[in-house]
């Protein structure tokens, strides 16, 4: 089998397994990244994201032989000590209910951030609808995302 090389959270990785085997495996399995979460498997509610190269993707539906040379980023990797400005966010709105589904959408908000730093309503709501929260905490997220990017928000 062909090995395949990238880097994960900074550190440079190698696989030579199944390439058709979804990132999201290896990360729990084999890195015991377990804040990449499991739910639907088929790249729908976004639980599962992370980003390679900058870009938000679903791990799911990532197959290993689409990583050469790339880079992953995970929710692990996101802050130091949970200090990036989203996460130090979401702690102070108090975002999460469950928390099932904030990995996710910390990581879709930080692609987010990275490209449109002070994004509208319009560009946070379309950023983030892959991302489903379950407990509905979606006032609560862009809430988040605009303390984040220091926007204020309407009383």
């Amino acid at each position: 089998m062909k090995k395949i090389t990238f880097h994960v959270n900074g550190v440079k990785r190698s696989f030579s397994g199944d390439p058709e085997l979804p990132l999201l495996l290896y990360l729990r399995e084999t890195l015991r990244l377990t804040g990449t979460r499991y739910r639907c498997r088929q790249g729908l509610c976004g639980t599962c994201t992370v980003h390679i190269d900058g870009e938000a993707v679903r791990s799911c539906i990532t197959q290993m032989n689409s990583l050469a040379g790339k880079s992953v980023l995970t929710i692990e990797g996101l802050g130091a000590g949970g200090e990036h400005p989203l996460q130090k966010a979401w702690r102070e709105c108090r975002v999460p209910s469950c928390g099932y589904c904030q990995c996710g959408q910390l990581m879709q908000a930080a692609a987010l951030l990275a490209k449109k730093p002070q994004p509208s309503d319009l560009e946070i709501e379309e950023a983030m609808q892959g991302n489903i929260c379950y407990c509905g905490s979606y006032r609560r997220i862009r809430q988040g995302i605009k303390l984040a990017a220091g926007i204020k928000s309407k009383p």
